[in-house]
């Protein structure tokens, strides 16, 4: 047990937040993020078209969505540590094999395997434990694990620099050393449930009476919602459905950002900042609509979240034919919309379905939103491929914020889908 534990100014939950903030922070930042640097440098050594090498972000998404439900079972069971630990190492054998890549099967391979490790040591495993450890402050520290998406960006620069003096193998081996030193030794802080340690969510004591499998649920008043009925229930089905469009929007993004703005005559130094950008304006977001989830209605926050998403993107669209200059709006609403959107989305679940079975549920819930991610970048690939440009499918995905919109306003409230999912 760590020597901070016995510290008794610092509840140990905020260490597992920082923990997941530093994990977050770099795996997003070499498996996500960092994508789109490798895409012009794989495309021009290998020769394989943008839809060719989308189709791994696609296949990543696939398979993460697969994972998903799986891995919620499981981090609801055995803890994050296992996890997390394990995903480490399945990510490294991805990225060497990324790094050693001669067909496009050994590509798809590589990618099958970086859903596998980054579904172990990611967003569900990660918002697990925070929502374990937290109830009251589970917007705010939610939405502080998960900036280290929003940080991982500064790593965009960083992976451009390494491709331009070595080469993009090369970067990318280095990046699978990175993440065996540096990440492996996190997944030592994580624990489970803070009743095993004398604790209740947010850091209230547990009476001293009390054994350690008894939580003391008398105390806490929250909703604890099964799995099936959380299924069956019209809040889940919205939540999972805003989700999906999320995912699309942002895995299309994220992965054609700097081709995308290269075709419009950006240089590559110059779209290599706004990709890194997009994920440092998501912690103004996720930080901001994780503070104020906890203080006004989350529905109302969520709603907002998506309307500025959608703005951003019609922007990013007009960026080609109207003003370079629209990237700027397109980084603040984008940036903060997007950001904000997966700071609230969580608390929101947790609002509805409680802790108990969260990991389950949240993992389902990620499970659909994923069809969405891998939608996103094939669809975007398969437009420039086509039609030699990529207005068509921003204006595309900026009408569709209209359903996630809807779907998040017209939740019914809190009250009444707990009283019916536990009746």
């Amino acid at each position: 047990m760590p020597l901070l534990w016995k510290t008794p100014k610092v509840f140990y939950g905020w260490w597992i937040v920082a923990a997941s903030f530093l994990i977050a922070l770099y795996v997003g930042g070499v498996v996500f993020y960092g994508f789109t640097a490798f895409f012009e440098p794989i495309a021009n050594e290998m020769g394989w078209s943008y839809t060719q090498i989308s189709l791994a972000a696609s296949l990543r998404g696939l398979e993460i969505g697969l994972l998903s439900p799986l891995v919620g079972v499981l981090a609801d069971r055995w803890g994050p540590k296992r996890l997390v630990f394990g995903g480490v190492f399945i990510t490294v054998a991805g990225l060497l094999l990324l790094g050693s890549t001669r067909s496009l099967v050994m590509f798809y391979g590589a990618f099958a395997l970086l859903a596998v490790g980054v579904s172990a040591c990611t967003v569900t495993v990660l918002l697990t434990a925070v929502a374990n450890w937290f109830r009251k402050k589970m917007g705010l520290a939610s939405g502080i694990a998960i900036c280290g998406f929003g940080f991982s960006g500064l790593l965009i620069p960083v992976i451009v620099r390494l491709i331009a003096v070595y080469d993009w193998r090369t970067a990318v081996n280095i990046l699978a050393l990175g993440m065996l030193f540096l990440i492996l030794p996190l997944s030592l802080f994580f624990r489970h449930r803070p009743e095993q340690y004398g604790y209740f969510p947010d850091g209230q004591k547990q009476s001293a009476v009390a054994g350690p499998d008894e939580s003391g649920a008398g105390q806490v008043n929250e909703a604890e919602v099964r799995v099936k009925p959380a299924l069956k229930s019209g809040a889940f089905w919205r939540l999972a459905l805003s989700r999906m469009y999320h995912m699309m929007v942002v895995a299309a993004v994220i992965t054609h950002v700097m081709p995308y703005l290269s075709s419009i005559g950006l240089s590559r130094s110059r779209a290599s900042l706004v990709a890194t950008l997009i994920p440092l304006m998501s912690v103004f977001g996720r930080l901001g609509f994780g503070w104020l989830g906890d203080k006004f209605s989350k529905r109302l926050v969520a709603t907002a979240s998506f309307i500025m998403i959608g703005a951003g993107i019609l922007c990013f669209a007009y960026a080609s034919t109207i003003s370079i200059g629209l990237l700027v709006p397109f980084l603040v609403l984008m940036g903060i919309g997007y950001g904000g959107t997966n700071a609230i989305l969580p608390p929101l679940g947790r609002e509805y379905f409680g802790r108990t079975n969260f990991g389950s549920i949240y993992g389902i819930m990620e499970g659909i939103g994923t069809i969405g991610g891998i939608i996103g970048p094939a669809i975007a690939g398969w437009a420039y491929d086509n039609w030699g440009s990529y207005h068509t499918v921003w204006l595309w995905l900026a009408g569709l914020v209209v359903i996630p919109v809807i779907l998040v306003f017209t939740i019914t409230p809190v009250e009444n889908a707990v009283t019916k999912n536990q009746s």
